[in-house]
């Protein structure tokens, strides 16, 4: 697992870099298309999809990304470990160029996502997870040919084993939601909490940096009462679960499964 890691976070630093090539690029030109549910592809999407397969077709273990080519069923139900990619998730923030986007490489067995990678590409920062041995966030220092990482403290080391305190011991009740996919029912469901949490403070984030804040502390919750597929959520899952959060389904209270033949999620919760 711990080889796998690594292979992991340099695949997700080495798509960072492609990706902010673009993003900084003198062209400013993302080539954006438009998929068939209309969300938007650009050629980092294109870019980063290539680069973090370079590294895990190697494993020989299956790879489902959302750029890759998505087998049927009867072909994904016998994958037992498999990757599951979302090369580059909030493409619309990456548009709007406000830096809200992430590369995420999540491993999953049975279902279960075990391992999760999270990179920040303009932030260079990086959290990773593996089930049961907590989560760590660092920054990335760009030396080498491949940027190195670096702890930055004792402080971020965030695995679940040494307890939570809320990060700022005063802070109100916490939740966090899409900057881009704000539905009617999430609303609902946060002026809910409001009549629980007259002080609830509402930030708004894109990516899954949401799952993210929930995970490092800095946000109670995370409802999404929208659409969203599995590789928007698998790496930000396993990161939630090693740090002892849940990540459940909205209606039923169980976690969410991979792998599915139905590859959209269910309204999700994640929450401390």
């Amino acid at each position: 697992m711990t080889s796998l890691l690594s292979l992991a976070i340099r695949a997700a630093l080495a798509a960072g870099r492609d990706i902010m090539g673009i993003y900084n690029g003198p062209l400013e030109d993302f080539q954006i298309e438009h998929k068939a549910d209309n969300s938007p592809l650009t050629r980092a999407d294109k870019a980063a999809h290539a680069r973090i397969m370079s590294f895990l077709e190697p494993t020989g273990i299956p790879v489902l990304s959302e750029e890759g080519a998505h087998l049927p069923y009867s072909t994904r139900s016998s994958w037992h470990r498999l990757w599951i990619v979302d090369p580059l998730d909030g493409t619309k923030e990456f548009i709007k160029r406000n830096g809200e986007f992430t590369v995420n490489i999540a491993l999953v067995e049975d279902g279960v996502p075990v391992m999760g990678v999270i990179y920040v590409p303009v932030k260079n920062e990086l959290y990773y997870g593996i089930q049961q041995e907590g989560i760590r966030k660092v920054i990335v220092s760009s030396v080498g040919p491949y940027p190195c990482v670096w702890p930055i403290g004792v402080a971020d080391n965030l695995s679940h084993t040494q307890g939570y305190g809320p990060t700022e011991t005063n802070r109100p009740f916490t939740v966090v939601a899409s900057r881009s996919h704000l539905s009617p029912e999430t609303e609902a469901f946060i002026n809910e909490l409001r009549k629980q949490h007259p002080d609830l403070q509402l930030i708004s984030s894109g990516s899954s940096l949401k799952i993210c804040l929930v995970a490092e502390d800095k946000a109670d919750i995370y409802p999404r009462h929208a659409p969203t597929m599995e590789w928007d959520t698998a790496a930000g899952d396993a990161i939630a679960r090693a740090a002892g959060c849940e990540v459940i389904n909205a209606q039923t209270g169980q976690p969410l499964i991979y792998n599915k033949e139905d590859l959209h999620n269910p309204w999700f919760i994640v929450r401390r």
